[in-house]
């Protein structure tokens, strides 16, 4: 194995003795993405100043888009020459046409071909229409071209939540090369948001190996959000295994995971750093620490001694806190006067609930909203975007039923027309299309009706709903549009009008389709202007809410919301009216079976227990928040 770095750096002061490949970490994914960026826009100028070429292998996917705008940006201001760049993409499903929305060949087109200098000749993408008895031999001229472009420079990657790099599902070992590959379950699922369902995702593609990737000058692989945490740490600090084929970076003479600090979340460096570097003990860190002792120990935060912070190697932090005892209760305090039951929270005021999706509310925030309702407070209910792309046609059909047994009563002909429009649309749509405009519509109306008929169950009515169906949500597609002034402009004019005194907002940025996260954004541009034309005294305090994904981590909640079993029975209920959604979710997320009750009921039942074994009260369940003036 390569020597790892950092092995010249005595005692590892950075903390990365664990980690058995480099690692970037950067604070946020635009960072992330420029510094990429500016790494390819060197290699180019570099080879453009002798007259050769560089040889790039590209991926797909969310995450190397904003590397993408960033080139595109450097060419149109800064005039960088890509005219003897030379690419091969990593993979394409096949089979799989080239001008079809999921088409690998069309997101690169759209996103960066079009938009700079690469000669027609110089571009290489896997092939998803060759036919199924030439693949081998397609693939093998795939590796010739490779070896006749001189090999590839810089191969640019993301990671898979199964780990894996291009599509080298689990399984797939250091001398593979491009070749057809059977797609993993898991990432037909996490493909499945793309093509409307993971019925009709491809259950085959076509992939450069690991073989191919490892010989590549120099590796550079990106990965964004909390929820790639958890197989970036293992592909960084554990054995490489064909389990987990990022892994087998750590072989490679110049790899680096570039990370922004949520995906980096799981790495010991970050989440336990007192185990692997000297670290300044603040009031923050110090209560990371003991509820992590708490939990590791299986003891009652206020039962700890002092003997269990020496036998998990946490000596400096009794240097700083001789009198563990102290520290202990003084913990536990904190986290006690966190908890605000009913009386507590705001009451007589105007909140705004933003809910990126028309079930976000009642899923992440189902009992404070309640609470909130019973309180008195002049609740407004906003809903970001219709989700539309969330129903299946089945539900579209058993409405359409409805509408057809309705109609001699209604004796409706405009009405019988368009049912029949509706249904025409339905029957001429194929698998993975995007529905015509009627067809959307109609989705966005079943998910508004759900939504109106969820608030209902916590006293709220359609006058409490506000249905701002944003224009960056509006394509069709899971694929959105960048957010854009007029996104920020409707959060914005609603603010102004409600002038609340509250508001509620995802905080939850790991859901699959990033539709979380671009509603942060247009809320944080929204507040900035809100502070600069009200001031800072008029601002709402900022309550951030989690969902279906992931929950506040104890020592990070700022709130804690304690809810009877009568209360979370309240909050399902609620979910439960969301029957789109219910039973088989048309994007659920890889590796969770559960609908989205169950995920709402384990994870709120999940943290009162984990209070409880800290030795707080013993809730029912529990939802967490985080406070704040301004969004980070």
């Amino acid at each position: 194995m390569k020597q790892m770095r950092g092995e010249t750096k005595a005692h590892y002061l950075d903390g990365t003795q664990r980690e058995r490949v480099a690692v970037l970490i950067f604070d946020e994914p635009g960072q992330l993405s420029l510094q990429v960026a500016k790494r390819i826009a060197t290699l180019i100028e570099e080879r453009n100043a002798v007259g050769d070429s560089l040889v790039l292998g590209l991926p797909t996917g969310s995450t190397p888009i904003g590397v993408y705008e960033q080139l595109v940006r450097m060419h149109r201001e800064e005039g960088l020459d890509f005219s003897r760049v030379v690419t091969f993409n990593l993979d394409e499903y096949h089979p799989m046409r080239p001008d079809s929305l999921q088409s690998y060949h069309r997101f690169m087109r759209e996103n960066f071909f079009d938009h700079v200098n690469i000669a027609e000749e110089n571009i290489h993408i896997p092939s998803g229409t060759v036919a199924r008895d030439d693949v081998e031999a397609w693939c093998q001229q795939y590796e010739f071209e490779i070896q006749r472009a001189g090999g590839i420079d810089l191969m640019l990657l993301g990671i898979g939540r199964s780990g894996h790099i291009g599509f080298n599902e689990p399984g797939s070992g250091l001398q593979t090369r491009t070749r057809a590959i059977v797609l993993d379950e898991i990432t037909r699922k996490d493909a499945a948001s793309d093509f409307f369902g993971d019925d009709n995702v491809p259950r085959e593609a076509i992939t450069m190996g690991v073989g191919t990737i490892l010989d590549a000058r120099e590796v550079i692989l990106i990965a964004t959000g909390e929820h790639k945490g958890p197989i970036v740490q293992r592909a960084v600090e554990e054995e490489p295994t064909k389990e987990v084929t990022a892994g087998f970076l750590q072989l490679h003479r110049d790899a680096t995971f570039y990370l922004d600090r949520a995906a980096a979340g799981e790495l010991t460096r970050e989440k336990t750093p007192w185990r692997v570097r000297r670290v300044e003990w603040d009031d923050a860190l110090a209560k990371r620490a003991v509820i992590w002792l708490s939990e590791t120990v299986g003891r009652a935060i206020l039962r700890l001694e002092e003997s269990d912070f020496h036998r998990r190697h946490l000596h400096s932090l009794v240097s700083v806190w001789p009198d563990t005892d102290a520290l202990c209760r003084k913990v536990f305090e904190d986290l006690r006067q966190r908890v605000l039951y009913e009386e507590h929270l705001p009451r007589d005021k105007r909140i705004i609930v933003f809910s990126p999706h028309p079930d976000d509310d009642v899923i992440s925030m189902g009992g404070m909203l309640d609470k909130l309702v019973q309180n008195g407070n002049q609740v407004t209910v906003a809903y970001m975007t219709n989700g539309s792309v969330a129903v299946f046609d089945a539900d579209v059909r058993r409405y359409l039923h409805f509408l057809e047994m309705s109609l001699p009563e209604l004796e409706g002909e405009s009405l019988q027309a368009a049912v029949e429009a509706l249904r025409k649309s339905l029957l001429d749509k194929d698998p993975g299309d995007i529905d015509a405009p009627r067809v959307q519509r109609a989705k966005a109306f079943i998910r508004y009706a759900e939504a109106v008929s969820a608030i209902e169950v916590m006293g709220l009515g359609r006058e409490n709903a506000r249905f701002l169906d944003m224009p960056f949500y509006q394509t069709g597609m899971v694929r959105k549009n960048p957010i854009g002034p007029d996104d920020v402009r409707i959060v914005t004019e609603l603010m102004d009008e409600l002038s609340p005194d509250h508001i509620f907002v995802a905080g939850d940025l790991s859901d699959p389709h990033g539709t979380h996260r671009m509603c942060y954004k247009a809320i944080a541009q929204a507040v900035d202007t809100y502070h600069e034309e009200h001031g800072s005294e008029s601002a709402p305090t900022v309550w951030l809410y989690r969902g279906a994904w992931q929950e506040w981590e104890i020592d990070r909640a700022q709130v804690f919301v304690p809810m009877s079993k009568a209360d979370l029975a309240r909050k399902i209920e609620a979910i439960f009216k969301h029957e789109s959604q219910k039973d088989r979710a048309m994007f659920p997320g890889a590796y969770d079976a559960r609908e989205f009750w169950e995920r709402a009921r384990d994870r709120n039942t999940r943290t009162a227990d984990l209070l409880n074994r800290l030795g707080l009260p013993e809730f029912y369940a529990v939802e967490a928040y985080v406070t704040a003036k301004r969004l980070p």
